[in-house]
C-alpha cells in the first residue's frame, strides 16, 4: 500500500456561471479570472453532473479522491476511517465573486439521504480573508415565509423581492460565519471567502438574473422546484440567531483561535494560526493549510519539513505523523470533523 505525503498543491480553478477569480489567481498563482471565482483545495468532490470536473489531481496523474479511497488510513487515520469512513468529510473552496452570488439554498443531509441517495448535504462556513466598505451576505429570511410566496417569486424570477427578503449582514475580514443547510443566502460582490463545507455541490438556486445559467433548467438539482424547495428553512433568522453563527477574531491576539462557532462542529474544523516565531503542534491527522500572510516553516514527524509563504496551500495526510507550523506567517487550517464530534442533527 502507498504512503500518502504531504502535497504543495497547484491551482485548481474552472469556469463557472459567475464571474471572479482575480484575487485568487493574485494570492495563488493561479489563472485568475475572469469567470473561475472559485478555487477546490484538496478536493474530492465534484463538480455536480460531472465526473471529474473539481477533483485535486495528484502529481503522478492520480486523482486525490482515487488515492484516499485506496489508502484511507493513511489519508485520514484510523480513528476517522472507524467513523466517517473512507471519505474526508470536507471540500474547502476559495470564493472570489466579481458579481453577487445570487439567492440560494443547500439540501440538507437527511433531504439529502431521502432526494438525491448520498449521505451529505451542504452545510458551510464562510471565513472572510477580504471585504470591501459596507460588504454585506444576506443570510436567512428576515420574516417568515410561506412556500407558495418563495415558489411564486421564483417563477417570477423575482430579484429584488428575494434579495429584500434577506437579513443583511456587514462582515469584515477575520470573520467566520457558519451557514447551516436549508438557510437562504447571498454574497455581495468583492468579498474574499475561505470555505468549508460538505463534500458536495449540492445549490438550488431561488433567482439567477445576469448570471451565466438557466435556473429553471439547472437551478433544482434536477428534482424540480416543488420539490427542491422542500430542503428550504421559511422560518425567520432573527439578527440574534445570526449572530450566534459568527465568530471574529479581529481582535484576538491569540496563536491559534477557532474561526468557527460550536455549531460548526459535526461538520468540520476552522482555525487561524499566527505562529509568531512559535511552534503550533498538532497530533496526526487530514489538514489543508493555506497560507495567508507571511512565511514559515510546516515540520512534520514522519516525512519532512516544508517551507510554507503566503499563497502556498498544503495537505498534510495523516501518515505525516505529528506536525507543526512555525514562523512570521498566518496560516488557515481546515480539517475533518473530530473522530469524536457530536451527530449532526440534519
Amino acid at each position: 500500500m502507498l504512503v500518502a505525503q504531504p502535497i504543495k498543491l497547484a491551482a485548481n480553478q474552472f469556469d463557472h456561471f459567475y464571474k471572479g477569480g482575480q484575487k485568487i489567481g493574485k494570492l495563488r498563482n493561479g489563472p485568475g479570472g475572469p469567470m473561475r471565482p472559485e478555487e477546490w483545495l484538496g478536493s474530492t468532490t465534484t463538480r455536480f453532473g460531472s465526473t471529474t470536473q473539481g477533483l485535486t489531481i495528484l502529481e503522478d496523474g492520480t486523482t486525490l479522491k482515487e488515492s484516499v479511497l485506496t489508502n484511507p488510513e493513511s489519508w485520514l487515520g484510523n480513528a476517522h476511517v472507524n467513523r466517517y469512513g473512507a471519505s474526508v468529510e470536507l471540500l474547502v473552496k476559495l470564493l472570489d465573486p466579481a458579481q453577487r452570488l445570487p439567492v440560494h439554498f443547500h439540501p440538507s443531509r437527511n433531504f439529502a439521504k431521502q432526494h438525491l441517495g448520498v449521505p451529505h448535504g451542504k452545510t458551510e462556513a464562510w471565513i472572510v480573508l477580504e471585504a470591501p466598505q459596507d460588504a454585506w451576505v444576506g443570510m436567512g429570511f428576515e420574516s417568515k415565509m410561506s412556500l407558495d410566496v418563495v415558489k411564486k417569486m421564483v417563477a417570477a424570477e423575482d430579484t429584488t423581492g428575494l434579495i429584500d427578503s434577506l437579513n443583511k449582514r456587514t462582515v469584515k475580514a477575520g470573520e467566520g460565519i457558519f451557514v447551516p443547510a436549508g438557510i437562504p443566502h447571498a454574497i455581495m460582490e468583492g468579498i474574499f471567502i475561505l470555505e468549508l463545507q460538505e463534500p458536495t455541490d449540492f445549490s438550488i438556486l431561488l433567482e439567477w438574473e445576469g448570471f451565466a445559467v438557466d435556473g429553471k433548467i439547472d437551478g433544482h438539482l434536477n428534482l424540480g422546484f416543488d420539490l427542491a424547495l422542500q430542503a428550504l428553512q421559511l422560518d425567520a433568522l432573527s439578527k440574534g440567531e445570526v449572530e450566534k453563527l459568527v465568530v471574529s477574531t479581529q481582535q484576538d491576539s491569540s496563536l491559534m483561535a477557532s474561526m468557527l462557532p460550536v455549531q460548526a462542529e459535526p461538520y468540520f474544523r476552522s482555525h487561524v494560526l499566527k505562529p509568531r516565531g512559535a511552534s503550533l503542534e498538532f497530533a496526526p491527522g487530514f489538514s489543508i493549510l493555506l497560507a495567508i500572510l507571511g512565511k514559515g516553516l510546516i515540520q512534520t514527524e514522519k516525512q519532512g519539513n516544508f517551507e510554507i509563504s503566503k499563497g502556498d496551500a498544503f495537505i498534510i495526510p495523516n501518515s505525516a505523523g505529528a506536525w507543526s507550523v512555525s514562523g512570521q506567517i498566518e496560516v488557515l487550517l481546515s480539517r475533518p470533523p473530530a473522530p469524536d464530534a457530536p451527530m449532526s442533527s440534519l
